[in-house]
């Protein structure tokens, strides 16, 4: 610990990683498995959900949170805080971090779109059908917005800056900036971020089918995610929590962390546009874009790998492209990028931070993961997205995108630990 608390300019840097997504209940597997091109998208195993268009997505299978938590707590609280409890444990785990005596300096940032969406449908049900003794006493705390963030701090024993903020798909990015801004801000010395959701229920599914952007392609579920496909036909579904371990510089070095890599910058746009879709142009993604890289020094050939938010709508994948070009110019040609989500569907919060996980994760490997799926190339999306099978490639500079529902572009700048 600081004796000054003083202000650390250098880029906070990130220690440690942990995840729960559609393919495995920890990053290093998860990894694996995206680098392999596997998919995690399956039918619908949660609810019944045999009269709804769409019966499939990303779900994290395996998971047993009366046996990590207890009976008692898991009863206790929501899915998307369980999920987000047990990434912050791993990364923690994986970064060698000890709380005990820093956690005064140790924050908590940890986004979510849809909330306890599921929670609330059992808890509506209820009353609807037997009255309001039939609802939980811990309906109401265990689904606002803030308590994965709340009890990932109870949990670790952090007593820093705790916040959380929704910018629907975005969330996960914005995570990472906001942790930046506390480690750069003098507030905290490491900062627990990352995204969480779980809100695949029959409300959720039946909504977004009736609004119509999500695939149908029941029959094929590894297939259904199609970024950037001419033939895709909507967005998968999925929940998730990814968590990461940010720490100033001078902190990481003072106890000899491993670091995966560093958040240069970022920056944040709104298009103004639309509730769900986004605006045509993208030129207030690509302004995103742009601003991203002035802040961080960065020019456009600089960029060695994008991940992409790559959703497999119509319009969201084409307006990500031409983004892309108007912000890179000629270097989006010479910029390879992929989209995670062709893998394990849409994980809405946590998207970003599945995202800025691939991209230090590409760092440090020196491989791409594929695009999966991409077998025929859509004309008006005519970047490399890394079709089909992994890539290997040096990456010293990673742009991570998300543009979530509402118009709301956030960008994030990666570096490899030298970089």
């Amino acid at each position: 610990m600081t004796d000054s608390h003083s202000v650390h300019y250098a880029a906070p840097v990130i220690t440690g990683l942990g995840a729960l997504t559609p393919l495995a209940l920890d990053a290093p597997e998860t990894w694996r498995l995206l680098v392999e091109g596997r998919s995690g998208i399956a039918t619908i195993e949660s609810f019944d959900a045999s009269a709804l268009p769409v019966r499939i997505a990303g779900e994290v299978k395996g998971f047993d949170a009366e046996a990590l938590f207890g009976i008692k707590r898991a009863r206790r609280s929501a899915r998307v805080s369980q999920l987000a409890v047990a990434a912050a444990r791993e990364a923690v785990a994986d970064a060698g971090l000890r709380i005990a005596g820093a956690e005064d300096r140790i924050g908590v940032v940890i986004n979510t779109a849809v909330a306890g969406v599921p929670e609330t449908e059992t808890n509506v049900k209820a009353l609807v059908e037997h009255g309001y003794r039939a609802v939980s006493p811990f309906y109401v705390p265990s689904t606002i917005p803030n308590m994965p963030a709340c009890e990932v701090a109870i949990d670790l024993g952090a007593h820093g800056p705790v916040t959380a903020s929704a910018l629907a798909c975005a969330s996960g990015n914005a995570s990472l900036l906001e942790a930046r801004r506390l480690i750069l801000g003098g507030e905290a010395d490491v900062v627990i971020a990352g995204g969480a959701d779980a809100g695949i229920s029959a409300a959720m599914f039946a909504g977004l089918a009736n609004m119509g952007p999500m695939s149908e392609r029941n029959d094929e579920p590894e297939r259904a995610s199609r970024p950037f496909d001419a033939d895709r036909d909507g967005f998968v579904f999925g929940e998730g929590a990814v968590v990461l371990v940010i720490e100033s510089a001078a902190f990481a070095e003072r106890r000899s962390a491993r670091v995966y890599g560093s958040i240069a910058g970022g920056a944040l746009t709104s298009d103004a546009f639309h509730i769900s879709a986004p605006e045509p142009s993208g030129e207030q993604a690509a302004r995103a874009i742009r601003l991203a890289l002035e802040r961080t020094g960065t020019a456009p050939e600089e960029v060695d790998f994008i991940c992409a938010h790559g959703t497999g709508t119509r319009a969201n994948d084409a307006v990500e492209t031409r983004a892309i070009r108007a912000a890179l110019g000629a270097a989006a040609d010479d910029a390879p990028a992929s989209s995670p989500k062709s893998m394990v569907g849409h994980l809405i919060a946590a998207a970003g931070s599945l995202s800025a996980m691939v991209g230090v994760l590409s760092m440090r490997d020196s491989v791409l993961p594929p695009t999966v799926n991409l077998e025929r190339a859509d004309p008006e999306c005519d970047l490399d997205y890394v079709p089909l099978t992994a890539r290997t490639a040096t990456v010293r500079t990673a742009l991570v995108n998300a543009f979530g529902f509402g118009g709301q572009n956030c960008v994030v700048v990666l570096r490899a630990p030298d970089g």
